[in-house]
């Protein structure tokens, strides 16, 4: 049985379940492995990256290209 169909199955079986216990159980293990599967794909950057990145930062500040806190949380709010 090649991937697609068994998530196929594991979706018929889980829209039959009745038990929030369950239900949650399988949330958490499907959180854990997308934080997994994230941090996997994780690249940490060179110092000289890291350096580079600081300096544009305040770059920007000194310029005057910022976003407040206020209107990031505003948009952050229209995500959902």
């Amino acid at each position: 049985m090649d991937l697609q169909t068994r998530k196929l199955e594991f979706i018929k079986d889980f829209l039959k379940l009745n038990s929030e216990e369950a239900v949650i159980k399988l949330e958490k293990l499907l959180r854990r492995q997308k934080q997994e599967d994230s941090e996997r794909d994780l690249v940490p950057m060179t110092l000289d990256e890291l350096n580079s990145r600081i300096d544009k930062s305040m770059l920007d500040s000194q310029s005057g290209r910022l976003t407040n806190s206020e209107k990031v949380k505003s948009e952050i709010d229209k995500w959902t």
